[in-house]
C-alpha cells in the first residue's frame, strides 16, 4: 500500500491521484491529511507538500488542485527525462507538479478558457498547449506516470503493482451508410439533376450502375470490415448517425428498412453506439430522440457515443450525454491533428469543472482519424501509414489503449479515398501486433 499525504485532499487532487496511481501505475493507495500518521507509517509513502517530512518521495504542489473555478494559468514548461512537462518547479526528485499537469490536460481545463474556435465552433488543436509546444504526438500523462512508477519502485521495491496491457479498438463512424442506394426518390432525383447540371457524367454512370446492381455501392464495405474483424479478432465499435436530414447530416433515414437491417446485422458481430448528429449539438431532446431510434432498432440499451463532426463543447455536451444515460464517449480527439487531445491514451472518468465533481461518464480518447490524415494533413496513403505507426508505437510503449477512427466510405478506394483501404488494413495489422 502506498500512503499519500496532502494537507488538503481536494476533489481535484483525489481525482487525478486516483487516476495516476490506480489506473496508470497499478498501485493500491490510501490518503491522509494527518502529518503524524504519515510520519509513523513504515511502508511506501509520498508527500504532496512544499518539502518532504522525512526521506519519502516528495512532489511540490502548484495551487491548481486547491483552487475552485476556472482562470488563466501561468504554466511554465520544462523536460523531465526528455519528456515535456508542465508546472515545473525546483524539486530535486520530480521537477514538476505531475498532479497539476495531468489534471490540466485530462480535465481539458484549457477548453474552458477563452479561445478562438474553428468554423464548426470546435476547440482547435492549434489552440492547445500540447500542439503549441510540440508534444501533441506524445501521451505525456502516461509517460509521466511510467517515470513516477520507476521512481517509486526504485525506492520501495517491495511495493506491488498491477501492470496494464496494450489494447486496440477499431471504431467506425457511419455518417452515410450508402453513397447511392436507399436515398429515397426525391434525393435520388435531386442528385441526378445536380450531376447533370455540373456535367458530371461519371457520377451519373456510377449512380445508375449501382442502382441497377451492376456496381457495388462505394460505401458498402461492411463485409470487408467484418472479415477483417474476424481475421484479426478485432474489438470494434460502429457509431451510427440517426439524426434528421440536414446540411451536415446527410444520412439515410432511420425509418429505412435496409438501414435498420444493416444496423442489426453489424450489431450481431460488434458493439454499436450513437453518433449524435450535427443538428443535435447542445439539443438535449434531439439527442434523446436519436438514442431512442438506435435503441428501438437494436433492442439494446445504448451506452456508447461519439459526436458527429467531433462537435464537443465542454461541459454542455457531456452533461447532455450523461442525462441521456450514455456511459462511454469516444469523441476525445481533434479533427485537424492526430495525437492525444487529453495528453493520455487511457480511458478516464470525466471531471466536471463546473461542479468540481467526478462524473460516471468514461472518456475514451482516440489517437488518429482518417479524414485528419487525408484532408487536413494532406498525406498520401504511405505517409498516412507511417504517421499512424508512429502514434501507435507511442501507445504500445506505455501499454495504453489505442483507438482509431475510420469511416465506412474511406475504405472503398473511391474518388478521394483511392488507396486508403490499404491504409486501414496496414494500420489494423500494425495495431494488433
Amino acid at each position: 500500500m502506498l500512503l499519500i499525504y496532502s494537507h488538503k485532499n481536494s476533489p481535484r487532487f483525489i481525482y487525478i491521484a486516483d487516476f495516476i496511481f490506480k489506473n496508470l501505475c497499478g498501485f493500491e493507495i490510501s490518503y491522509t491529511e494527518n502529518v503524524e500518521e504519515f510520519n509513523l507509517y513504515q511502508g511506501a509513502k509520498l508527500s504532496y507538500n512544499e518539502s518532504p517530512f522525512q526521506q519519502e518521495i516528495n512532489i511540490t504542489p502548484h495551487t491548481l488542485l486547491y483552487e475552485k473555478g476556472i482562470k488563466p494559468q501561468n504554466i511554465s514548461l520544462s523536460t523531465w527525462n526528455s519528456i515535456p512537462v508542465l508546472f515545473k518547479n525546483k524539486n530535486p526528485q520530480i521537477p514538476f507538479d505531475i498532479f497539476a499537469a495531468s489534471f490540466f490536460l485530462v480535465s481539458r481545463y484549457e477548453e474552458y478558457l477563452p479561445h478562438i474556435a474553428d468554423v464548426y465552433n470546435r476547440f482547435e488543436a492549434d489552440s492547445s498547449i500540447a500542439f503549441q509546444n510540440n508534444f501533441l504526438h506524445l501521451p505525456v500523462v502516461n509517460l509521466w506516470a511510467d517515470e513516477l512508477k520507476k521512481v517509486i519502485l526504485t525506492k520501495y521495491p517491495e511495493l506491488k503493482n498491477k501492470e496494464n496491457t496494450y489494447r486496440y479498438i477499431s471504431t467506425i463512424d457511419i455518417d452515410n451508410a450508402w453513397a447511392f442506394k436507399h436515398k429515397g426518390f426525391m434525393r435520388t432525383v435531386g442528385a441526378f439533376a445536380r450531376s447533370l447540371v455540373k456535367a458530371d457524367f461519371t457520377d451519373v454512370k456510377e449512380r445508375v450502375n449501382t442502382l441497377l446492381g451492376k456496381m457495388q455501392d462505394p460505401y458498402d464495405n461492411y463485409d470487408l470490415l467484418l472479415s477483417l474483424q474476424k481475421v484479426y479478432k478485432l474489438e470494434m465499435i460502429y457509431f451510427f448517425l440517426l439524426g434528421n436530414y440536414g446540411v451536415n447530416d446527410k444520412n439515410i433515414s432511420a425509418n429505412n428498412f435496409s438501414f435498420q437491417a444493416l444496423i442489426k446485422h453489424v450489431g450481431d458481430y460488434a458493439e454499436t453506439g450513437i453518433h449524435p448528429s450535427f443538428g443535435s449539438n447542445e439539443n438535449l431532446q434531439q439527442v434523446k430522440i436519436e438514442i431512442s431510434r438506435l435503441s428501438h432498432i437494436t433492442h439494446k440499451n445504448i451506452t456508447k457515443s461519439r459526436q458527429h463532426f467531433l462537435k464537443l463543447h465542454l461541459p454542455a455536451t457531456y452533461k447532455n450525454l450523461i442525462s441521456c444515460g450514455i456511459q462511454e464517449d469516444y469523441t476525445m480527439g481533434y479533427a485537424s491533428q492526430i495525437g492525444f487531445r487529453a495528453g493520455v491514451c487511457s480511458p478516464f472518468k470525466w471531471y466536471d469543472l463546473d461542479v468540481e465533481q467526478v462524473t460516471p461518464l468514461i472518456v475514451y480518447p482516440f489517437c488518429v482519424m482518417d479524414a485528419t490524415l487525408n484532408f487536413y494533413m494532406k498525406l498520401n496513403p504511405q505517409e498516412a501509414i507511417d504517421k499512424c505507426e508512429e502514434i501507435i508505437s507511442q501507445i504500445k510503449k506505455v501499454n495504453g489503449l489505442c483507438i482509431t477512427l475510420w469511416h465506412n466510405e474511406t475504405i472503398g478506394n473511391w474518388r478521394s479515398w483511392k488507396g486508403w483501404q490499404h491504409v486501414y488494413k496496414e494500420v489494423v495489422k500494425f495495431a494488433v501486433n
